[in-house]
């Protein structure tokens, strides 16, 4: 699934002669990284009510990262730095590289 991911987004920037959605991969970097840091490596306690100050970091970290890597394509195609079609294979590759980290067992 993530060298799927991987595939989508080298694509997203070669069919469109355009290297700027690469910029997002910046922030594939930085979701998984309140799990690994708070959580033990475990994505359980984003759907736990259970936690104290570390985890609800962890949880807003884990939001606002993965806010940004929409907000960066969206961001982008405003500017006109991006077409339509490289923000919506973007967009497909957020959507596997969500599923990649919120079921590793696929």
């Amino acid at each position: 699934m993530f060298s799927a991911r991987f595939l989508l987004q080298v694509l997203a920037c070669a069919i469109y002669s355009n290297w700027w959605p690469m910029l997002t991969a910046l922030m594939y970097v930085l979701v998984p990284m309140p799990c690994l840091f708070f959580s033990s490596g475990s994505v359980h306690f984003l759907t736990s009510r259970e936690g104290g100050g570390w985890m609800d970091a962890a949880k807003f970290l884990t939001g606002a990262s993965a806010v940004g890597s929409i907000a960066i394509l969206v961001i982008l195609r405003h500017a006109s730095l991006i077409g339509t079609g490289a923000m919506l294979i973007e967009f497909t590759s957020f959507f596997v590289f969500v599923c990649t980290v919120l079921c590793p067992s696929c």
